[in-house]
């Protein structure tokens, strides 16, 4: 005669299994949540002038107003050069030029043009053979709020000896309306988040000699003709 013990002991191991599943998903999910509420925390909600001045600037192209911010920053001073990041292969200093009439002669003397970079770790490598060909020791990093956080994850990962200073970019939208009251602005929220905690994840491997990705230093012949007609979307 089986006892009522005997019939509920094979139950147990079952029981504890889905508890245990239930609550790994529920502290994966609230760390999720915790981790992005703390990514929103690093957004600005205004452009807010840079506090010091640096040796050159670099912008990441993809957003909205970025480079004609970075030209306002080149011309108050800001900096003695500015790197603009990503640019289309066949996009030159001219198509530039004439979307910013104003800044024509900055264009000329003191604007380059990174036409390698096609993702925010190619930018921060490009800007970091920009800044050491040219002996510069601080940079003005300029992208979108959102992009900001993983922007400064790769620059700080790729020139740990460069002091950076961010210039956050607010794009019209942000403006006009909470980022939750919007479904576009919180997909994008969403999959920046996700590429941040990827960049933060990898940056870290790396310190420990993993490499989970390998930078791709030279694009085989033919690989830029595949690229989107803008530049790519920080």
């Amino acid at each position: 005669m089986t006892s009522p013990t005997d019939d509920r002991s094979p139950n147990l191991p079952r029981g504890w299994l889905r508890a245990a599943v239930a609550w790994t998903v529920a502290f994966v999910f609230v760390g999720a949540a915790a981790g992005f509420v703390a990514f929103l925390a690093q957004l600005r909600g205004a452009e807010i002038a840079p506090d010091r001045k640096a040796d050159g600037i670099v912008v990441l192209t993809g957003g909205s107003s970025r480079v004609s911010d970075a030209m306002e920053l080149l011309a108050a001073g800001y900096g003695k050069r500015l790197l603009i990041s990503g640019v289309h292969p066949t996009s030159t200093a001219s198509d530039i030029s004439r979307t910013l009439p104003e800044n024509l002669s900055f264009m000329t003397c003191c604007v380059d043009l990174d036409r390698t970079a096609l993702s925010t770790r190619g930018n921060a490598a490009e800007a970091r053979r920009w800044a050491e060909g040219r002996g510069f020791k601080s940079l003005i990093v300029v992208t979108s709020n959102y992009h900001m956080p993983r922007a400064l994850v790769e620059f700080s990962h790729a020139m740990p000896e460069t002091a950076l200073v961010p210039f956050v970019v607010v794009g019209d939208k942000w403006r006009e309306e909470p980022w939750w009251t919007s479904a576009s602005t919180l997909r994008l929220l969403l999959s920046e988040y996700v590429k941040y905690v990827a960049a933060e994840l990898r940056v870290r491997l790396e310190d420990f000699g993993i490499d989970l990705s390998p930078e791709v230093l030279e694009q085989p012949a033919g690989m830029q003709s595949k690229r989107p007609a803008t530049a790519q979307a920080n």
